[in-house]
């Protein structure tokens, strides 16, 4: 499978020496077949063999600031407030999260802390998913190191987990949720949210913007905050914002056009210094920001969960910002809440350096950021149905098109999978750059071609196909890349050198994923976002809607490779014309109508437990 994803990739000299390299990996008693045993040992002790690993290598090693390179974000519709007290309607989102909040934290009572399990759909459905991440929203934290990161899960139903962070002109105070064991009303929550944002006003007792430094790169971060804590104070106020349930950041009007872009911009990156973007703390899971010119939505620290579980929770909270009362606040308010505390901060001009040097580097980093928000409206998934097709899998075969006729081939891709059927199951990859779709794609755009539009559509049914399997093999625990990390890795573990086949160029090239990509549906108005992770790469969110396709692609203005702008018209472009192939020369091919109700990777398909590694794939 290995040689198969990179051939068509590659000069044919590189894959023959990589071809090589893989065939003496996996002959009998060698390297491959080694590594594999003691993968099969690690499997029989562990309840899911790849997760550390992959925890590692996809969040934790990773030096990259946070915005844009690591933290997705989700845009809620602009909100219309009428003034600045209705912009407090974050004492709506803060009840309406409290009670997940509570749920998954265990502060609640263990007879109201389950949470309903969710199950595969489609073809494959009924299968049981994991339900490890949701009780990970609200009690972990990512704490900065020198070379690898650590993702802290604090202990369930601690009473030292019973408060909120809120941050308000880059300020950060600690508003506790449960007085006297009970959680509190709204009523109390807005009256509490009203003296923070007195507090924040008052100049004279203003702090400086320390949340800067959780936008930088981690280990300088991490040379950061071993600066802060040798002092008592910053310390202590580390300490409450790293257990802290969630952060509710309340920023002032951006002064920005309120497009989608812009708001999706101010989700990823704050505006940088200049506008929000101390008014995060980027390190911590959840963060629910609202905006007093209705600029909403939240900030996810990705390491503790994915899009899927972040969709569910934020799809809950948009309920309670459209009028529904919490159902766990007390009956009764309380007579005297505890005031609200600011975080106090020590600082030197050492320190003062640091904060500094924090805001230039994410300064470049927002200028530096390509984002085009755009709402592809010919036709939406419905149209996509009717022609016996798997939604996803024609938008990833639109999404190398578009990459082609811009670049003239195709890259290695990276699609996420979600493998929650097993037991700490993240994701795997497929890898949607196939042979048959890179076949399509030179028939529709080779000029010189004399194919008829007939044998275009078999290549696009073919394309589809390739594309359905690849995605069915991934949620099933049948993919390449956690098994190649998996193998990788363990020859660490025991000391080994490194092998040759994750030394070659082709492997490392493999990984380097130019077109990062990922579909991230929703039953309400909202869509998400992330950055490219590599610089001359694209990141592309989409969410498939009945009538139209929404698409959030990024890319790096330092790039001279990329550009969002053409690769949408690009986009657009080459739906078009699969929908004009379609609509005069579609039949539906082999078994792909059936197997296109398999493809349900938001939510997990399948039913093969992954107790086991698969043997070693070339």
């Amino acid at each position: 499978m290995y040689l198969t994803s990179i051939k068509h990739l590659v000069k044919e000299e590189q894959y023959q020496k990589t071809k090589s390299i893989v065939e003496k990996f996996g002959e009998p008693g060698g390297t491959g077949e080694l590594l594999q045993e003691k993968l099969l040992e690690k499997s029989i002790n562990t309840h899911n063999w790849v997760y550390d690993y992959w925890l590692d290598d996809m969040y934790l090693n990773q030096r990259l600031a946070l915005p844009v390179n690591s933290n997705p974000a989700m845009v809620f519709p602009k909100q219309d407030f009428r003034d600045h007290k209705d912009s407090l309607k974050a004492a709506e989102v803060v009840p309406g999260d409290l009670s997940l909040c509570l749920f998954v934290s265990g502060a609640l009572p263990p007879d109201r802390r389950a949470l309903p399990v969710d199950f595969s759909r489609g073809q494959l459905a009924g299968t049981p998913l994991c339900m490890k991440q949701y009780y990970r929203l609200f009690n972990t934290y990512r704490l900065p190191g020198l070379k690898r990161d650590t993702l802290v899960i604090h202990e369930t139903g601690s009473t030292e987990q019973e408060h909120i962070i809120v941050a308000c002109k880059n300020q950060f105070f600690v508003m506790d949720l449960v007085v006297k064991e009970k959680p509190l009303r709204e009523m109390d929550i807005l009256s509490q949210l009203e003296k923070i944002v007195k507090m924040a006003e008052n100049t004279e007792e203003r702090q400086p913007p320390f949340g800067l430094l959780t936008s930088d790169g981690r280990t300088e971060w991490a040379q950061a905050r071993d600066v802060l804590i040798k002092d008592s104070v910053n310390r202590e106020s580390l300490a409450v914002i790293e257990k802290c349930l969630c952060v509710v950041c309340l920023d002032d009007p951006s002064g920005m056009e309120v497009g989608d872009t812009s708001r999706a911009l101010l989700m990823l990156h704050g505006g940088g210094h200049e506008k929000m973007g101390a008014n995060r703390w980027y390190d911590k899971p959840m963060q629910f920001v609202v905006g007093e010119d209705g600029v909403c939505g939240t900030v996810c620290e990705h390491s503790p969960f994915e899009g899927i579980v972040l969709v569910a929770c934020t799809e809950y909270l948009m309920k309670f910002m459209t009028g529904s009362p919490s159902k766990i606040g007390r009956a009764t308010s309380v007579s005297e809440l505890p005031a609200p505390r600011r975080l106090l901060w020590k600082t030197t001009p050492h320190i003062q350096g640091l904060l500094k040097a924090s805001a230039e580097r994410l300064q470049r980093l927002v200028r530096d950021l390509d984002m085009d928000v755009h709402k592809f409206e010919v036709y939406g998934k419905e149209f996509i149905k009717k022609q016996k097709m798997s939604p996803d899998a024609y938008i990833q075969v639109s999404l190398q098109l578009a990459f082609y006729r811009c670049n003239g081939r195709l890259v290695s891709t990276y699609e996420s999978a979600s493998i929650r059927r097993f037991h700490e199951g993240r994701v795997d990859n497929i890898r949607s750059a196939t042979p048959e779709t890179l076949a399509f794609v030179k028939a529709m755009t080779d000029e010189k071609t004399s194919l008829s539009d007939s044998e275009k559509i078999k290549r696009l049914w073919d394309a589809i196909n390739a594309q359905t399997n690849s995605t069915i093999a991934a949620i099933t625990g049948m993919g390449i890349d956690n098994h190649l990390l998996g193998l990788r890795e363990i020859s660490q573990e025991i000391h080994m050198e490194m092998p040759e086949i994750f030394t070659d160029e082709t492997y490392v090239a493999s990984n380097q994923f130019i077109l990062s990509t990922s579909q991230v549906p929703t039953t309400v108005e909202m869509f998400c976002c992330y950055g490219p992770v590599v610089p001359n790469g694209y990141g592309c969110c989409y969410n498939p809607q009945a009538d139209h396709l929404l698409f959030s692609v990024t890319s790096f203005h330092g790039s001279t490779e990329t550009s969002s702008a053409v690769f949408i018209k690009a986009l657009d472009e080459g739906l078009v014309e699969m929908r004009d192939l379609c609509k005069t020369s579609n039949k539906p091919q082999s078994n792909a109508a059936a197997a296109s109700k398999a493809v349900e990777k938001s939510q997990g398909a399948g039913s093969k437990p992954q107790s086991t590694p698969q043997k070693t794939g070339k």
